[in-house]
């Protein structure tokens, strides 16, 4: 089916209400542009931007919004950025959660293959800089796959103690050329798993790390690679799981595959739950970092949470 029919024959599940140009959205919409921050609830188009703005609670995204990879599922612009990280960044990034109040914040980036750390210590700094302006703020950092500088890079981040370490697998291994041509489905589970070693060698006296990963379905997986996709996380002992549907931006992009109907989630919460994962997210509507905090609570508290 061609894209604009696709889009037209979208099912009554994945309708979204319109952010309400009053209160709390528009009121963090203020501050993130005060501060000359980017958040990946716009530059992703993420379709919970109203629901999230509106609870008082963003995912930023840190090292500036060009993206040296082209992943063919992603809305973020992609290209050679033209500057180094902005040093008071993370000072901005920390300034602004503390004026939002929130109790919980999501740290990501954009790929930057052509830094030399690949932007680790940048995310190092944010989440420092964020701990000492907001001390019981739960901070989790969703990362790039820091190629060719791994565990350097997981030193680096984990030495700054985040409550949550996230890399999102995204697709099955056998769509990868396809969907993530510069990425690597077997390098990503590894990521996951030794970040696991790393934290118990930086950290002996405290609790495990709390490891995270999600997938985009509709990009022409089957279910059954869905599932071997959660086997596989858990192999490498991920907690938390997150799957959400996956929309086209636009003509450009990878086409949409499938609508994965409300049923098939649930059969992949069930599933998740059976596996052990301590939490499971997944509904049409759900992306990596939609209700983080309680995601998060859900797996220390081994409530086995879910999301519609």
């Amino acid at each position: 089916m061609p894209w604009s029919e696709l889009q037209k024959a979208r099912p009554e599940w994945m309708t979204v209400r319109a952010p309400s140009p009053n209160g709390r959205f528009t009121e963090l919409r203020g501050l993130i542009r005060e501060g000359g921050l980017h958040t990946v609830c716009e530059e992703a188009r993420c379709p919970n931007i109203g629901e999230c703005w509106g609870r008082g609670t963003a995912t930023f995204q840190i090292l500036g919004d060009v993206c040296t990879r082209a992943c063919r599922y992603c809305a973020v612009t992609s290209g050679r950025p033209e500057s180094a990280p902005e040093p008071l960044e993370p000072l901005r990034v920390a300034r602004a959660v503390e004026r939002m109040g929130l109790r919980h914040v999501v740290v990501t980036s954009v790929d930057r293959d052509d830094l030399p750390d690949r932007g680790a210590g940048h995310f190092a700094a944010t989440i420092r800089a964020i701990r000492r302006a907001n001390p019981g703020c739960g901070v989790e950092v969703l990362v790039p796959d820091f190629l060719g500088f791994r565990d350097e890079a997981l030193r680096t981040v984990l030495e700054a103690a985040p409550e949550v370490f996230n890399h999102n697998i995204e697709t099955a291994e056998h769509l990868y050329r396809r969907v993530r041509p510069k990425g690597d489905y077997r390098k990503a589970l590894d990521l996951l798993d030794r970040a696991k070693d790393v934290w118990a060698e930086l950290h002996p006296a405290r609790p495990p790390l709390m490891t995270k990963s999600g997938m985009i379905v509709g990009m022409g997986e089957s279910d059954d690679d869905v599932l071997g996709v959660m086997r596989d996380l858990r192999a490498h002992r991920v907690d938390v799981v997150t799957i959400g549907q996956y929309l086209q931006p636009t003509e450009r992009h990878l086409p949409l595959d499938r609508w994965v109907t409300p049923e098939q989630f649930r059969r992949y919460r069930q599933e998740g739950r059976a596996m052990g994962f301590g939490s499971v997210f997944a509904g049409p509507l759900v992306r990596s970092s939609y209700r983080a905090e309680e995601q998060r609570l859900a797996a220390e508290g081994g409530s086995r949470a879910v999301a519609h």
